[in-house]
């Protein structure tokens, strides 16, 4: 049974830090994608990162591109998100999402429906 779970979120002010951590495990697939997205109220869920869990090639939207990078660590199975410079316009839920069947590095992964499994969310707030 594939499980993913989400920790780290919390309150912080706009200029701040935030870790956030994902846990994936039942996953038997070599060729994962592992993400992160974030959902704002009334909003849609929208791309943050991705890495490509076999070769660490990742990619960053370009509104949190030099703020934030996604790292993972094979050994723990665990994707990671720092977050600095944080804005309040960063304020979301936070997801981590799974895709089985990576075809190539060459591409982004960026849109919800190419992702397998997903976690909880972990709230994130960023005050002003």
């Amino acid at each position: 049974q594939v499980q993913v779970v989400e920790s780290g979120g919390g309150l912080v002010q706009a200029g701040g830090s935030l870790r956030l951590s994902c846990i994936a495990s039942g996953l038997t697939s070599n060729r994962l994608v592992m993400a992160w997205f974030r959902q704002a109220p009334g909003k849609e869920r929208d791309f943050v990162a991705r890495i490509i869990w076999s070769g660490g090639d990742t990619h960053h939207s370009s509104s949190v591109l030099g703020r934030f990078t996604i790292s993972g660590d094979h050994a723990k199975n665990t994707v990671y998100l720092q977050m600095n410079s944080l804005k309040p316009e960063d304020t979301a839920v936070y997801y981590c999402a799974v895709k089985t069947n990576n075809v190539g590095s060459g591409y982004y992964y960026t849109n919800t429906k190419e992702y397998d499994y997903w976690g909880q969310g972990t709230q994130v707030t960023v005050s002003s």
